[in-house]
Order: C-alpha cells, then structure tokens, then sequence
C-alpha cells in the first residue's frame, strides 16, 4: 500500500508576486520549486502546521488566512495531498533551510520554474484567479 502524506503549503503574495522556494540537491523533488510548507504531524492543523514549518524552514512568522485549494498527486511510492492557505508575511528574513534559492515571481514568469507536481495545479489555479482580479482593476 502506498504511503499518503499530508502537506500544508502557502501562497504568500508581496507586492503581485508569488513567492516560490526551489528544493535543495539530496531531497525527494531536488532542483523543482515550490510553494512553502511541509507535513503535518499527528494532532497538527494544516494552519498550525504552516505556522511552523515556515518558521523552521524560511526563519518567518507569517499569519496563516483563509483556505486556497487542494491538490492531490501520486509520486508513485506516495501520495501527496496538499492543502494550501493564503498567507500573509509578518516579519522575519526568509532564510533558507530546506531550500536553496527563492524568487518573487511576477503573475507573467509563474511558468518560468519547474514546479513539483503536486503544486501545478495549484499554481495554475492561483494564477487564473490572479489573472481575472488584474483584468477587473484595469
């Protein structure tokens, strides 16, 4: 039986940009980017689980908002299913841990990385609905 993991992840926005981390050399998915998150542990809330893993892996307090989308995909040996959450950043100094680069992409260079699997959907989700809001404000 494959293994299932639950994952918590963020859209965090600054300035009409997407925020995206690409995994370091060594890990599972190595070289793809992603949105920001990770496991939730037994009795941890996505929003809970958010919290903390953005604090341990980008040294960032954040407020977790309302629920964006889910997203499920199967790597083979798992199955992933991602909760995502609209969050705001707080403070801190985005500093990489499980990660070894990350931009701020502008709505028009969302396909310019190669995102992990699991978050296309997602992403391109994010970007339709961004889309629709930039053409109402014009």
């Amino acid at each position: 039986m494959k293994k299932h993991i639950d994952v918590a992840a963020a859209i965090i926005i600054q300035d009409g940009k997407l925020f995206a981390a690409r995994r370091r050399p060594g890990v599972h998915l190595a070289g793809y980017w992603e949105l920001p998150g990770g496991k939730l542990e037994t009795s941890e809330t996505a929003e809970q689980c958010l919290e903390r893993e953005l604090q341990e892996e980008l040294s960032i307090v954040a407020r977790i908002g309302e629920f964006f989308g889910e997203s499920t995909h199967d790597y083979g040996a798992k199955i992933v299913r991602l909760f995502v959450y609209l969050v705001e950043y707080v403070s801190g100094n985005f500093e990489l841990v499980a990660h070894d680069e990350f931009r701020w992409l502008p709505l028009d260079q969302i396909d310019s990385v190669k995102w992990a699997p699991a978050d296309i959907a997602i992403v391109e989700q994010y970007s339709a609905r961004a889309s629709v809001l930039a053409r109402r404000q014009q």
